[in-house]
């Protein structure tokens, strides 16, 4: 533990030295934030800064990650392959999302941004499958298991896994992504159900992954330095679907996925309300459920500042979090 705390603030302060640098960088590149108009009007301020800061993320957790794979490797022979599924799934998603947001800084005609939402989440099914399939061949020689709380032994749901396991994946992928709406929001509470999950994997013994959770939690925190209001650079697609993908790899990998729902209560709850908002407007022919989705933006609009959501927003996460490890020691 000790080892794996201390990469992770090695790449904190690798990467906060690097920040400064990408920020001027993706500036002179002109790779702005496009903000909704319909969105909350404070929101307006925040229009061209630049918006593809998760490659601060991205980028950091590979480097360290595989530094310490190459000394692993040369000190004990062994090759941490436990990292290797989330660093694979995290770089693969962060590719999409990073094709994703350089097409929105261009619009096409008839204002269409980014990947076609159609074209977007099959390409999120099919990193997420591939994903599936390593975890449950290559990791869990075939097998689906599921740790419950208070069931002492790993429980085998089989082939269903595999299914179950996309949908996660994906499904994460994309929560974090719309979570990522407020300066801070996105990048602490991914940072805390990371740490969570690193602490679930020590607990297993999972030094590897250990490892590789705290060192996404540095990276996370090297970010958030220039993503704290008001933010100098935000996540973008880059480095939301990144972690998000990621974090489900981790939480299949410690076969504790049936409280991942608690863990990332806070993502969750955010694309739910998405999703409610719009099956709310077609069924009740244009009327709305929330002032405004995601639920940040609908709190943002009976009041709340925007520090006072994420601040309340990261309380949620701890708290969850805390749930979420002690269900996971039961």
């Amino acid at each position: 533990m000790a080892f794996s705390l201390t990469v992770g603030g090695f790449t904190f302060l690798m990467a906060v030295i690097w920040g400064s640098p990408l920020v001027e960088l993706m500036r002179r590149l002109k790779l702005g934030a496009q903000i909704r108009i319909d969105g909350p009007q404070t929101h307006m301020t925040k229009m061209g800064t630049p918006a593809m800061g998760g490659i601060l993320i991205v980028g950091w957790t590979i480097v360290v990650s595989v530094v310490v794979n190459i000394v692993n490797l040369v000190q004990n022979r062994e090759i941490a392959e436990s990292v290797l599924i989330p660093l694979a799934t995290m770089l693969a998603y962060a590719i999409l999302g990073g094709i994703d947001d350089y097409l929105g800084f261009r619009p096409r005609p008839h204002g269409e941004k980014g990947i076609r939402a159609r074209v977007k989440i099959w390409f999120q099914l099919g990193i997420a499958l591939v994903a599936a399939l390593l975890i449950y061949f290559g990791v869990n020689n075939g097998q689906g298991l599921t740790a419950v709380p208070t069931v002492p032994v790993l429980v085998n749901i089989g082939i269903l896994y595999i299914p179950i396991a996309v949908i996660i994946i994906a499904g994460m992928a994309n929560a974090v992504n719309i979570t990522d709406g407020l300066d801070g929001l996105a990048g602490i509470i991914a940072a805390t159900a990371f740490a969570a999950y690193g602490i679930i994997a020590r607990i297993q013994g999972q030094q590897f992954l250990v490892t590789f959770s705290f060192i996404v939690v540095g990276a996370c925190f090297a970010f958030l330095w220039f993503n704290a209001k008001p933010a100098q650079m935000f996540m973008g697609d880059v480095g939301s679907q990144a972690l998000g993908g990621a974090l489900g790899v981790v939480a299949l990998m410690t076969n504790q996925w049936l409280i991942l729902p608690i863990i990332a209560a806070v993502p969750i709850a955010t694309m739910l309300s998405t999703t409610l908002q719009v099956l709310y407007f077609k069924a009740s022919g244009g009327k709305r459920l929330f002032k405004m989705a995601p639920l940040h933006h609908h709190f943002e609009l009976i009041g709340w500042s925007e520090t006072q959501v994420v601040q309340r927003w990261w309380l949620i996460a701890i708290l969850v979090a805390m749930v979420g490890i002690a269900l996971a020691i039961i």
